[in-house]
């Protein structure tokens, strides 16, 4: 089953989380700045305003004391040089109840103190010392001296009570600051240790968020995928986890099931492949086993039938010398057939013990120089060409990798068809030439006598295929065969190349020795050389390209004619003209 995809995407509670996290914070943010604002604002009031109402109330006292001070002093000196501290006091106490007042914006009730202090100080100064410095001055020391009574002494009493009121009021205010202070200094402190433990709590809850809601699910998928990987490809993967990853899961699971469909296939195929590798081997067994027979089939029904064969042409041959003319005509001719059939048996017998021995006895590959063959063909068919006014020729032949006996038969086979397959009247040409194309020679065998239609290109290398009745061409049709057996022994191809203008040219290849090869690839990059070689007039090497056989190999597919004569003076060019 496959797993429900909804809820909030990993995306969206991250989001959320930390959307929350950072209200939370920008909120304790503001509040600790405007809890610093206050804090600070009550600091400066402690400094700013009730630390010096408290040194200025006691100025205002000592103005006060100075004046009820100088006042006594008058009175019983009577010296006006005693008032200048009531002077001073006075002006002192103005100038500190002045600067009072700008600190009391915020403290009303120091304010009405002060004001009680001022009343009180005009009522002392009022009642007291302005008619003592009067008296005194008027009516002299004794005068003055009786009004520093008990009653004037109660009413400056009053004007320190006062002072103290005031001073009262200014600590208690102080004091209350000092508290504001603490508290929103606590508060500053709460309110980081909030902000301290919402960071904690927050890390905490996106750690265990990522763990529940990545780490495990990866690990899960992980684990699922390792398996699968490790060649469990039936198993199911399920997901948990965020949408993203029950998408992936499900991504994951979908490949799988495509592997797993696409392996099922591939196992079948193998399966079927190796079934029909099993049969393929088992028929190529029977094959090789049935060819193995029918080989051994051939050769020794070939042996068994030469002795019987040779009796009947032998007594055949007998009779016909014997007996001749001295039975009637049609008795004679009736011994001819029966000689020129058995004589003809025996060919065919012959020919197919060579066809069938072609790869099975074999003497390995050496190296051979073909231009040695074409001697020795030559001579086989010496004959031949003295009868039919042949003219032989070939270019300079390459050394190659064969058999020599095989690749003796396979040349002579052609030169001996070129020949046999004349045109009336006209003397045959046949011209044996080679060139190297990329790895392999082609060799061709080029006459000029009656030639082969293009629809029969391919039945002339069938065994026993004849186009021509024996009378016309006497054979046995098994020639060509062979020469195709021989090629492709040794890994090469023939045709026939219906495009010449006359005549008959039959080609095929063989590999090319590793020299042969690189002299050619050296000759292409550096080809000065060639012709420097070429007028030098030294013979070439037979492990080396041939100067004729390069000049063809660039890339010119001009056939070789049988009636063109090689030119004179080449290196390595051979004639072998009988008539």
């Amino acid at each position: 089953m496959k797993p429900v995809v909804g809820g909030w995407s990993l995306r969206r509670r991250v989001i959320t989380l930390l959307t929350v996290v950072g209200v939370l914070l920008i909120g304790l943010a503001g509040a600790e700045a405007a809890m610093a604002a206050r804090n600070r604002t009550q600091i400066d009031a402690i400094l700013n305003q009730t630390g010096p109402l408290r040194v200025q109330s006691q100025e205002l006292l000592n103005a006060l004391l100075d004046q009820e001070t100088a006042i006594r002093g008058y009175a019983v000196s009577g010296d006006p040089a005693d008032l200048s501290p009531y002077r001073q006091g006075l002006d002192r106490e103005k100038s500190v109840v002045a600067s009072m007042r700008t600190l009391l914006g915020d403290y009303p009730q120091i304010g009405q103190e002060l004001q009680a202090v001022e009343e009180r100080t005009a009522q002392w100064r009022q009642s007291v010392a302005e008619p003592v410095i009067t008296t005194t001055e008027q009516s002299g020391t004794s005068a003055g001296q009786a009004l520093v009574t008990e009653q004037a002494r109660q009413q400056f009493d009053q004007v320190r009570a006062a002072v103290n009121d005031l001073q009262e009021e200014i600590l208690a205010a102080r004091e209350q600051a000092a508290a504001n202070v603490r508290t929103s200094s606590n508060v500053l402190v709460v309110l980081l240790i909030v902000a301290a433990l919402v960071v904690v709590v927050a890390g905490a809850v996106l750690l265990l968020s990522l763990d529940r809601m990545v780490i495990r699910p990866l690990t899960g998928l992980a684990t699922q995928v390792r398996e699968v990987a490790e060649g469990d490809y039936q198993h199911g993967i399920a997901t948990s986890g965020p949408p993203e990853f029950i998408r992936l899961g499900e991504d994951v699971d979908a490949m799988r099931q495509k592997i797993a469909t696409d392996l099922a296939e591939v196992r079948a195929a193998r399966e079927r492949i190796e079934w029909v590798n099993n049969q393929l081997q088992k028929q190529a067994e029977e094959l090789t086993r049935s060819n193995r027979d029918l080989e051994q089939f051939a050769y020794v029904a070939s042996h068994d039938l030469q002795e019987p064969l040779r009796k009947v042409a032998s007594f055949c041959q007998l009779l016909q010398r014997r007996y001749a003319g001295q039975l009637d005509e049609r008795a004679d001719q009736y011994i001819a057939f029966a000689v020129d059939g058995a004589q003809r048996m025996q060919r065919l017998i012959n020919d197919l013990l060579a066809f069938s021995r072609i790869g099975r006895l074999t003497t390995g590959f050496v190296e051979v120089d073909l231009n040695k063959v074409m001697g020795d063909v030559a001579g086989q068919t010496e004959a031949a060409r003295q009868y039919a006014d042949a003219e032989l020729t070939w270019t300079e032949l390459p050394v190659i990798s064969g058999e020599e006996p095989l690749l003796t038969n396979l040349l002579a086979n052609l030169v001996s068809n070129s020949i046999k397959f004349r045109r009336p009247d006209v003397p045959p040409k046949v011209h044996i030439s080679a060139r190297l194309v990329g790895t392999e020679w082609e060799i061709s065998c080029q006459d000029n006598g009656i030639g082969i239609e293009p629809e029969f290109a391919d039945k002339i290398f069938v065994i026993f295929q004849r186009l021509h009745s024996k009378d016309a061409y006497p054979g046995t049709g098994i020639g060509l065969a062979i020469v195709k057996k021989i090629v492709e022994y040794h890994g090469g191809r023939v045709w026939v190349d219906t495009d010449v203008p006359e005549g008959t040219a039959i080609r095929f290849t063989l590999p090319a020795l590793p020299e042969d090869i690189a002299a050619a690839a050296a000759a292409a990059v550096d080809p000065s050389e060639q012709p420097q070689a070429m007028a030098a007039g030294d013979a070439t090497p037979s492990n080396e390209v041939p100067a004729a056989l390069t000049e063809q190999s660039d890339g010119s597919d001009r056939p070789d004619r049988a009636d063109e004569s090689p030119e004179s003076g080449r290196t390595g060019d051979m004639r072998e003209t009988v008539g």
